[in-house]
């Protein structure tokens, strides 16, 4: 078995733990406990479309601050298709939304009268 030289050792070591910083500086927030659901903000919003079907809907929304997002406009998937019942498109709401399996979901919405 053939040895390291010492310098070659060092780089491995330092590119080993500059991959996994670069990870963990990409690893997304994690979805709220069932009990901290209630302690999601809540975020005003417009819908700009939705498809039932696929259970997602594109927002136009403002700050997100569990997500880290600032206001935009961007699809979410929904947590239960049935949520989208009676919403259509131009309706104003307010949602709460949290990182499910990697992917912003909105877990609850309610359209505002």
């Amino acid at each position: 078995m053939k040895a390291i030289p010492p310098v070659s050792a060092l780089l491995l070591c330092v590119a080993s733990l500059g991959a996994q910083a670069q990870g963990m500086a990409m690893t997304m927030k994690p979805a709220a406990s069932a009990g901290a659901h209630a302690s999601l903000p809540v975020v005003d919003a417009e819908i700009r479309k939705l498809d039932a079907q696929k259970g997602s809907i594109l927002l136009k929304h403002g700050e997100i601050p569990n997500l880290g997002m600032g206001p935009m406009t961007m699809g979410f998937q929904i947590a239960d298709k049935k949520m989208l019942k009676g919403l259509k498109v131009g309706d104003k709401v307010k949602f709460r939304a949290e990182m499910v399996d990697g992917k912003a979901t909105v877990t609850e919405v309610k359209r505002v009268p």
